[in-house]
Formats: C-alpha cells, structure tokens, sequence
C-alpha cells in the first residue's frame, strides 16, 4: 500500500474524508459509490465501484460478439476505465484510463459517430488514438445514471462508421444497461 503522510479523524458520524488529493487522482467524484473491505491485518480497504465491472465476463463476450459482427475493435468502458476489448491487443487497450473526453461524453450521454479529422472525434485513452480512423460512442445508462460506454473503432482509412454501427452500439449499450438493472 502506498503511504500518503495524509491522517484525517473520524468525525462524531462516522465519516473520514477522503483528501481531494487522492479524489483527483483516483478520479473519485462526489456522489461516486466506494466498496469498503477489511483484511486481516485490520486494515480497512476503500475501493472505487464500478457497477458495470460486475458484468465483465459478459461485457467480454458481449465485446467479442459485436467484434465478430463488425469486424472492428470494440471496446466497454465504465466511467474510468476500459473493462473489455476485443478486435484488437487486449494490453493495448483494456485496464487504460479513459480519456477526459470520453468521459465528458459518457456524463452528457452524449452518442458520437466521427472520422478522425471531424471535429467530433475523440480520444478513447489518453494519447493513444493516433492510429485509429473512425469512431461510434454509445453512452450506457443504467436507472438513469451514466455508467460506461460501447465504443467501436477501426484502423481502416478507408472505412467510415456510420449508421449501421451507430445502432448496434446503442443496441449493446441499451443492453448492457438494463443487465445492471436487472
């Protein structure tokens, strides 16, 4: 574990709070769900939730099955990170923080179809989309809230993504959220 010289007390309720420091970093927002485990050393253990994380195994097959349609990379992200991957490198992709714009998307549920020199298109991850050419974003909503994406890319110059595509990630999207709420 990484010692941060930070010691904050309990308060009369209960409550610790966790340094905006370490929220900035651990992308930890006001409202975002923590999962709290104990060890048997006694240590007490706060873990960012992510609801979608909990479908990973389906979100993997789910991802392989709509690579193998489309023929592109396709990737399920939650609000921090790339959860599953398929059509493409796994250690390229899966585990990376999402990019700022991908999450701004994903908070204003925001559907994008884009090419690469479109003002529309955005990074996935941080830095790493030079060497793809078009994009479909499709925000996932579970009860309401924004919880992820379903993003197919492709490296192809010469193929665009479009309507086709556009609808299957929203199909997959809409899919995947109403698996959380059920």
């Amino acid at each position: 574990m990484k010692a941060t010289g930070i010691v904050r007390r309990i308060d009369d309720l209960g409550r610790v709070v966790v340094p905006k420091e370490i929220r900035r970093t651990l992308r930890i927002r006001e409202g975002d769900p923590l999962e709290i485990f104990t060890d048997r050393e006694g240590e007490i253990i706060l873990k960012k939730y992510s609801p979608i994380g909990e479908l990973g195994v389906f979100a993997r097959q789910y991802a392989d099955s709509l690579s193998q349609t489309t023929g592109h990379t396709v990737c399920i992200t939650d609000r921090d990170q790339i959860i599953a991957v398929s059509g493409a490198p796994k250690k390229d992709l899966i585990a990376k923080p999402i990019s700022k714009q991908l999450e701004d998307a994903i908070d204003n549920r925001t559907s994008i179809v884009a090419i690469k020199d479109d003002k529309k298109f955005i990074p996935i991850v941080n830095g790493d989309l030079e060497e793809y050419h078009s994009q479909v974003i499709s925000p996932i909503i579970c009860e309401g809230d924004a919880i992820g994406s379903v993003v197919i890319i492709t490296k192809e110059s010469r193929t665009k993504l479009g309507d086709t595509e556009a609808k299957l990630a929203d199909s997959a999207a809409g899919f995947l959220g109403r698996q959380m709420e059920s």
